[in-house]
């Protein structure tokens, strides 16, 4: 009888190892996976029109940035893309807030306006054509701020 108790310890403990087991030392690759759906959603949200076949590659990442002395102008007057997802970067090294945005072909996305610093970013599924990207604060455009991308 003293022994029958003993197996239930033992089978007990056991049970509380194994399943120590697999929360603990597993859970860094269990746990990834179960994160990764939970911040992918913040990204396909801002990508409503996102192409899961076109973007199962890294895509297009394009990067520009204000002119830093203020002026209302980019560093580049053209950017050129593959077909698909394109995310668009711009750096705004200069005192005034400055924000990125694409507009064509039934496209009109602005990304968020950001002080010296800061980053503005966009993500954009887009099909072969021409498009505009420019500042959307208002009378930047107007002024100046903006270029042609070219999608393949």
């Amino acid at each position: 009888m003293t022994r029958m108790p003993k197996l239930l310890v033992l089978g007990a403990a056991a049970t509380a190892l194994a399943a120590a087991g697999c929360g603990g030392g597993g859970g860094s690759s269990s746990s990834t996976p179960s994160s990764a759906p939970a911040s992918t959603p913040a990204p396909a949200a801002s990508t409503t029109t996102g192409s899961s076949s076109s973007s199962g590659g890294a895509g297009s990442k394009l990067s520009l940035s204000a002119d830093p002395s203020g002026n209302l102008k980019f560093n580049k007057s053209s950017l050129s893309a593959k077909s698909g997802s394109v995310t668009i970067t711009m750096d705004n090294p200069s005192p005034i807030p400055h924000a990125i945005a694409v507009e064509g072909n039934g496209v009109d996305k602005d990304g968020q306006t950001v002080t010296k610093g800061g980053k503005s970013t966009i993500t954009v599924t887009l099909k072969p054509g021409k498009y505009t990207f420019y500042c959307p604060v208002d009378g930047h455009r107007a002024a100046g701020m903006k270029g042609t991308l070219t999608v393949q």
